[in-house]
């Protein structure tokens, strides 16, 4: 009978060490794929847990280490996810309850109608700016542009964009709030 062989302190200084250097965007990573922070926390410690248990780990170069540390993590996020799947808890089911309850309250006929009025508020205030701070605007929320390919579009700089842009945005935040308040 053979004992499972125990690893070395110098593993666990290891471990130590690519925890101190990755676990913060590995847990961002997990935040992303998994609906809660406990199952993000939760499944981080089990990417470390799996690091201390290698035997192999530590005869990876630095950047071996750092891609299997992020394939463990994706695989957890993967093996968390199936277990959920096939038996969604209190806590899940819960969630769909909320969700539809929260749906039902904002299709109501008083939120539905506050809801037209700041809409219209809004227009009122986006009209009343300069014609190329309105098209920068649309181009970025309703088109999805990105600063740079606005720039070129309207053969601005980058700069300039992300100014009246800036301008734009803190005009609108000044003048809604005003208008909320009379």
């Amino acid at each position: 009978m053979q004992l499972k062989k125990q690893p070395a302190q110098c593993d666990h200084v290891l471990v130590a060490r690519l925890y101190q250097y990755h676990a913060s965007a590995i847990f961002m990573f997990l935040c992303r794929q998994l609906p809660a922070r406990e199952d993000a926390e939760d499944v981080l410690l089990e990417v470390f847990q799996a690091a201390v248990e290698s035997e192999a780990l530590s005869r990876l170069d630095e950047h071996k280490q750092r891609s299997w540390l992020w394939t463990t993590a994706r695989n957890k996020a993967v093996d968390h996810y199936r277990r959920t799947q096939h038996s969604p808890g209190f806590s899940e089911r819960l969630e769909e309850v909320e969700e539809s309850l929260s749906a039902d309250e904002t299709s109501s006929p008083e939120i539905v109608t506050l809801r037209q009025e700041m809409y219209a508020e809004l227009r009122t205030s986006v009209a009343s700016l300069p014609e190329a701070q309105q098209e920068i605007l649309r181009l970025r929320f309703a088109h999805g542009l990105k600063c740079s390919e606005i720039a070129q579009r309207l053969h601005k700089s980058h700069t300039a964009i992300r100014a009246m842009l800036s301008r734009s945005l803190n005009f609108l935040r000044d003048s809604y709030p005003q208008k909320r308040e009379d």
